[in-house]
């Protein structure tokens, strides 16, 4: 089998095309996320907090202060961002109630598997447990 026609194959696959649509529809939720969390929840948070902006919680790592990010960035100091993180951090808890929610929603809509239940066969032992009492019985 050549290569072009292993490749249409793999492609041509069912999981592959939903994988497709699953990280198209993903990006495209991130964005929402992202918009929540920076347009609506963020501003929440800091007018609970006096004002506080996550994104301008760092370190500058070359020993001075700068009053935002961008004026550290433009200084060219390395900084360690870790309110950038924190608002990373938020997304994450965002999306993954967001994803529990949608899996949620959806397991309702499913069918129950149905589940047959078979007698299993009598053991060696019990067959012939059960010859000797049909035995007895016969008599």
């Amino acid at each position: 089998m050549g290569f072009a026609s292993e490749f249409k194959e793999f492609v041509a696959k069912g999981n592959v095309l939903d994988l497709a649509v699953g990280v198209i529809i993903g990006g495209a939720f991130g964005k929402i996320v992202t918009s929540l969390t920076e347009d609506i929840l963020l501003p929440i948070i800091g007018l609970a907090t006096g004002g506080l902006d996550f994104k301008n919680w760092f370190y500058a790592l070359d020993g001075n202060s700068y009053d935002t990010m961008e004026k550290a960035k433009a200084a060219g100091a390395a900084t360690l961002n870790f309110g950038l993180f924190l608002n990373a951090v938020i997304y994450f808890f965002i999306i993954a109630f967001c994803v529990f929610l949608i899996v949620r929603f959806a397991n309702r809509f499913k069918k129950p598997a149905e589940v047959v239940v078979v007698d299993p066969a009598p053991t060696k032992d019990q067959a012939l447990l059960m010859e000797i009492r049909d035995a007895l019985r016969t008599r």
